[in-house]
């Protein structure tokens, strides 16, 4: 695949990861009644007023937009789990701990689009700011460290951050491979064979006198 030969193809942008991140899952609450609406990612409803149903993040934030819905914010987001995280991710310097995938992206979605949904919405904020300042600070600390092999595994990583080191990880191995396999790497400046067996054959001028 391209995305696994040329690390730049594979960076994705901040809107691009954040697109992915719609098809999650989140809860609404509706306050109007609607026939179920069929996608091709599948089928959500029927919407009833007051009961929770779980909707993909871009249905949620376009009825959101309209009035017609609240956010529940995931459990993760509170705060007493938030804090929890932040003092777990100081603690442990060789580890990450477990949050959803697309972590940062949700939040940012959220704070954007259901910001008087979210409890606390400030203190979750600045406590989702430290826990990712922590984390990448824990990244760049496990490159400092890196060594030549043939995979990478940090495990616990967030879409953004993965999309962060990749490019870096990609060239790193690409250099590592280079070094350890010098003979498979063809050399541009470095005549062929071929080129010089012809050279060798070709009759000689007489020098000028």
């Amino acid at each position: 695949m391209a995305g696994q030969s040329d690390p730049h193809i594979s960076l994705f942008s901040a809107e691009e990861v954040e697109f992915m991140a719609e098809d999650e899952l989140i809860e609404i609450v509706p306050n109007l009644r609607m026939d179920p609406l069929n996608f091709i990612c599948g089928d959500f409803g029927p919407f009833l007023p007051q009961i929770a149903t779980q909707v993909p993040f871009w249905l949620a934030v376009a009825l959101k937009k309209r009035g017609k819905c609240a956010i529940r914010p995931p459990q993760w987001m509170s705060v007493e789990n938030l804090t929890q995280v932040l003092e777990r991710e100081r603690e442990s310097q060789g580890a990450f701990q477990v949050l959803p995938f697309h972590y940062v992206e949700i939040s940012r979605l959220l704070f954007d689009h259901a910001r008087d949904d979210i409890p606390d919405m400030y203190m979750v904020r600045s406590l989702i700011e430290d826990i990712r300042d922590v984390r990448i600070h824990k990244v760049e600390t496990s490159l400092e460290k890196f060594s030549g092999t043939s995979a990478v595994k940090i495990p616990n990583l967030s879409a953004m951050e993965v999309n962060i080191i990749r490019p870096f990880v990609g060239r790193a191995l690409q250099a590592f491979y280079k070094h350890d396999n010098p003979e498979k790497i063809p050399d541009v400046d470095r005549p062929s064979s071929a080129q010089t067996r012809v050279a060798n054959n070709e009759p000689r001028r007489p020098l000028r006198r």
